[in-house]
């Protein structure tokens, strides 16, 4: 079964890019302006010998061949994920399943889409011993405070990786249509306590306060798209509906 599935640039002969490479495990894809290339790009500003494409396994790598040139590599479902591969960077690892190499080319920024659809899983081993695994962070879908946490979130996932997170006016303005009861002091209370559960900053109780979090809202966001705590497909939670109240008490009242 073929690894990865390589989309060129567009051309003017062929606007629709039909021609899709695909690569098993271990076959590898030159492309540059050479005709030796098995992707042939034909601008003046992409070096003859460009770079090379390997499938391994789940994932590929990346090898630029030019001399001056850096290469990055984005995610176009991340918020702002991307990597770069330095001039002479010989098999860099791409983790990412849908990418776009951004080729730097006398002014013109050329992509190359490269798909990497297969995943392998480990299988489960049954009747495995000991307790379960406590999760890394614990979060209900169904709860307010999730909800809010999605509202952050939203413009970046929304494929602005760049956008400035909404005010808590605006949170406010985008969750009442599904709660009606909200406030900036209810959403400010969430926030605060999604501080605390996502352990951003110690609990109110505790002896030590710890330092001022500067940037809470940065902070919130930045953690839960850098562990996928919230996805696209999570943003379902702001359509017009009622989530449940919800229960901790980090303050000693419901949020609400």
């Amino acid at each position: 079964m073929y690894s990865i599935i390589v989309v060129p640039p567009p051309a003017e002969e062929d606007e629709r890019r039909d021609h899709r490479f695909r690569l098993a495990p271990g076959e590898r894809l030159a492309f540059g302006r050479g005709a030796g290339n098995e992707l042939l790009i034909a601008h003046e500003g992409v070096s003859r010998r460009a770079g090379e494409i390997a499938a391994q396994g789940a994932f590929w790598i990346l090898s630029n061949l030019s001399r001056d040139q850096t290469y990055v590599v984005e995610n176009p479902e991340g918020a702002g994920e991307h990597i770069k591969v330095g001039p002479g960077r010989l098999d860099a690892p791409v983790p990412f399943e849908f990418s776009r190499i951004v080729l730097p080319a006398a002014g013109d920024l050329l992509p190359v889409e490269v798909w990497a659809p297969r995943h392998d899983y480990l299988r489960p081993e049954s009747g495995a011993d000991g307790a379960t695994t406590a999760p890394a962070f614990s979060l209900d879908r169904t709860k307010r405070y999730f909800a809010v946490l999605a509202a952050l979130c939203e413009p970046r996932l929304r494929g602005e990786p760049h956008a400035p997170l909404p005010t808590v006016d605006q949170v406010v303005d985008r969750l009442r249509p599904g709660w009606p009861a909200a406030s900036r002091t209810s959403v400010q209370w969430n926030i605060d306590y999604l501080a605390v559960k996502l352990r951003l900053k110690p609990a109110p109780e505790t002896a030590d306060p710890g330092p001022r979090l500067n940037g809470k809202k940065e902070s919130l966001v930045s953690l839960a798209l850098r562990f996928d705590l919230v996805r696209e497909d999570d943003l379902c939670v702001l359509a017009t509906r009622h989530p449940a109240t919800a229960t901790a008490t980090a303050t000693g009242r419901a949020a609400g």
